[in-house]
């Protein structure tokens, strides 16, 4: 039996799936929220109506948006039903002010009250209209950024029952499919003479999840879970998570080093304070997003709009990924600027 229409109770037709990925609020988990960002195609600015905008987090959001290349943005202006009618033109005003000049300056500004289900209809009809489903390559060599990584195998499992590794994330090009052999990339790290080295892993997929459903091949778009043949000890904990899964042989080189041109941003992103960015300095440590993967670099050389910098932790990349970069200000991390990883 098909759905109906909530509005006019006539049947529905299946438009497309979506996966959403939550990225949370706090600026404390910027980290968490940019490696979430670098598998969506679109995103959704919730910007509360009883609050001043901008928030710390909220141009923080914005700023993360920016750097991993999101261009397809919806804005919701939620809580209206907590805030008089002036209250939420004067919060809209704030907004439109705040994205002037940014990629989010013609998205659409949608008021809702999640709490009463008001202009959800009108959210989902945005949604449709300017989050639309990117254009893929599927004769590309397929690739997946993991997101999570898993041992769903409860305790106390018995040996003859023990299920591989479970990896969660988004296709980014060509295909998966069930029974072909995998690479994941950097892989499992291990300290070799006082140094962290990564060793690449091989698998056969055992099976791909995608909308809740066991499917035999799985395409961009979306989220997807990839069972594997691997040791759960070695996935469990998101152990795997900042790794690529790819075709042997078709993934990005290792990296122990970046060499990055640089724009610093005029203010400290998620500061109260806007304090002023300052320059990027010789033998600072600094915090680095690249794809799903976050790691340490200690900057070797540096002048106004370029830097190298060795890693903690190796990473996958290659010319011409967008890089996060953050300072630890005030016991936290901040983003100060983006990067552009040269070959």
């Amino acid at each position: 039996m098909s759905p109906t229409c909530p509005s006019c109770a006539a049947d529905a037709e299946f438009q497309r799936a979506i996966s959403f990925v939550d990225a949370p609020g706090h600026e404390i988990l910027m980290a968490t929220m940019l490696s979430g960002a670098a598998v969506m195609d679109g995103a959704i600015l919730v910007i509360a109506a009883d609050e001043p905008c901008p928030q710390p987090q909220t141009r923080e959001h914005l700023a993360a948006i920016d750097i991993v290349g999101l261009r397809n943005i919806v804005i919701v202006q939620n809580k209206i039903d907590i805030v008089t009618r002036d209250d939420a033109i004067r919060n809209y005003n704030e907004i439109k002010k705040f994205v002037e000049g940014s990629v989010a300056e013609d998205a659409p500004i949608i008021p809702v009250s999640a709490q009463h289900e008001a202009n959800m209809d009108i959210l989902i009809q945005a949604m449709q209209e300017y989050l639309p489903t990117p254009k893929r390559d599927l004769a590309k060599p397929p690739r997946l950024y993991i997101v999570r990584s898993f041992d769903v195998n409860v305790p106390g499992t018995p040996i003859e029952r023990l299920v591989g590794g479970v990896l969660g994330g988004s296709i980014i090009q060509g295909r998966f499919d069930v029974g072909e052999e995998v690479e994941i990339r950097p892989g499992l790290p291990t300290r070799e003479k006082n140094r962290l080295k990564m060793h690449e892993l091989y698998t056969e997929i055992t099976s791909l999840q995608s909308g809740g459903d066991n499917v035999k091949e799985a395409l961009p778009g979306g989220l997807v879970g990839v069972g594997t043949m691997l040791d759960p000890s070695l996935t469990k904990s998101d152990g795997l998570v900042g790794s690529l899964i790819g075709k042997p042989g078709t993934l990005p080189l290792v990296l122990g080093e970046l060499s990055l041109d640089i724009k610093l941003f005029d203010t400290v992103v998620g500061s109260r304070e806007m304090e002023r960015v300052a320059s990027v300095a010789k033998g600072e440590k600094l915090l680095l997003n690249i794809g799903t993967a976050k790691t340490m670099g200690s900057v070797t050389k540096v002048s106004k709009d370029y830097m190298e910098a060795d890693l903690t932790i190796p990473v996958c990349g290659e010319e011409g990924d967008r890089v996060a970069v953050s300072r630890r200000i005030g016991g936290r991390w901040r983003l100060i600027g983006i990067g552009e990883l040269k070959g």
